[in-house]
């Protein structure tokens, strides 16, 4: 009875063929494992992860909660902070105007923020410092938005936790240096996306929240996506975060505004929103959409790596860290990895207890997003709770991404490649 159920055979090519498309889901499959484990050894409280190949419908898997208080359970419509990947979408707006003649990307930045000529630059003019220098993180620029700390941590309720308005950066400019000739290395700068952020609305006439909505939010149909606060209707699905020091956990200020700094890590949305941007990504030549967004080869310019994602004397961070010892290079807005001389895009983000990565394969139409809202700095436990902490970077041993980045990379994406 049994032989008669099982299939004819099948020729040796198609036999192949199905063993490949077999062993995809089960990589899946097994990083669906792997996932709940190291989640639950690093005390996630909650987190989503989505996996998309080609036109297929999404893989979502949904852990733990997004309310430790209440008990409320992260689903599918869970919005999270995605802290850094908003670059990415800045960067495209850049590209956006970039193609449509209203700027360069090696015009000076300072031709459209004159403020720009305050800042103490010992290299040179401040006209080195680039469009195309800001993109890539090689402006020279510092990372923290603002350059000092309180001096007493459990008094700081009167700091705000990032700027709320220009005038705050445009004071500090005066007390801003160049920290290396623009262009001649990488060094990972918020600072410098707050400034195309403001070339954005300035060359628009449109505040940068509205113009990401406009021209590629809406395009891309993530409606419900949007910056900092959420609307009124949208915010019991929003996670909290929290920050884990040992068996400490330090909630995070809810639903928190990044203020000006809203170009460098402002947006809030759920997975399946950002499964229609990883969709974008991985293009699809029959969908006319996308090349109104932006068109391929922009893209394509934006994950070529022009120098490396690494400072010399400093560790590799979670940002900064392939399979074996792999190194990223830096494109415009992006991250670009060769691995067995595979090419793979990615960002991560990392705000106030969120942590999260979009990892693309161009080549395999494939894509994988991770969010959690909690990060274990392997710092003690913050003092001051009235701010979210800002550049909350989870400390490597403590990081689920880089166990999840390698398996995915070196399995899982290799697998499902293997079906185009």
């Amino acid at each position: 009875m049994l032989n008669r159920l099982m299939p004819a055979p099948l020729p040796v090519a198609a036999a192949a063929i199905f063993l490949i498309a077999a062993s995809a889901p089960a990589q899946l499959d097994e990083l669906h494992s792997r996932l709940d484990s190291e989640l639950t050894r690093h005390g996630i409280v909650g987190g989503g992860f989505a996996f998309v190949h080609g036109s297929q419908p999404a893989t979502q898997w949904s852990f733990g909660e997004a309310n430790r208080d209440t008990h409320q359970r992260v689903d599918t419509e869970t919005a999270y902070n995605w802290a850094s990947i908003t670059k990415t979408f800045t960067a495209i707006a850049i590209l956006q105007l970039r193609d449509r003649g209203k700027l360069s990307l090696d015009d000076p930045a300072v031709r459209y923020v004159p403020e720009l000529r305050e800042v103490h630059d010992d290299y040179g003019p401040i006209d080195a410092i680039t469009i195309r220098r800001l993109l890539t993180h090689s402006a020279g620029f510092r990372n923290p938005t603002w350059p000092w700390d309180c001096d007493d941590a459990s008094n700081c309720d009167w700091q705000p936790f990032e700027p709320t308005k220009w005038s705050q950066v445009a004071a500090m400019l005066p007390y801003t240096h160049v920290a290396f000739k623009p262009g001649t290395r990488w060094s990972y700068s918020n600072l410098g996306y707050v400034f195309l952020g403001q070339i954005i609305e300035r060359l628009t006439g449109d505040d940068f929240e509205v113009y990401i909505d406009k021209n590629i939010l809406k395009p891309l149909g993530m409606a419900e996506s949007y910056f900092d606060r959420s609307p009124y209707f949208l915010e019991n699905h929003v996670s909290a975060s929290y920050l884990r020091a040992g068996a400490r956990l330090t909630p995070q200020p809810f639903d928190f505004d990044t203020g000006i700094t809203t170009s460098n890590s402002g947006l809030k949305a759920p997975i399946a929103d950002m499964v229609k941007y990883a969709r974008f990504l991985m293009g699809d030549a029959g969908n006319a959409v996308y090349d109104i967004v932006l068109k391929r080869s922009s893209l394509e310019e934006a994950w070529t790596g022009v120098l490396p994602a690494s400072e010399a004397g400093q560790a590799p961070t979670p940002y900064t860290s392939g399979p074996r010892g792999t190194q990223p290079m830096m494109g415009l807005g992006f991250f670009v990895l060769n691995v067995n001389g595979h090419r793979y895009i990615y960002h991560d983000g990392d705000q106030g207890g969120f942590s999260s990565e979009l990892l693309i394969d161009p080549a395999g139409k494939s894509a994988s997003i991770l969010a959690v809202n909690t990060t274990d700095t392997g710092g003690a436990a913050p003092q001051d709770t009235t701010h979210p902490q800002s550049n909350t970077e989870p400390e490597p041993n403590t990081d689920p991404r880089q166990a999840l980045r390698g398996f995915l990379i070196e399995k899982v994406l290799p697998a499902y490649a293997k079906q185009q």
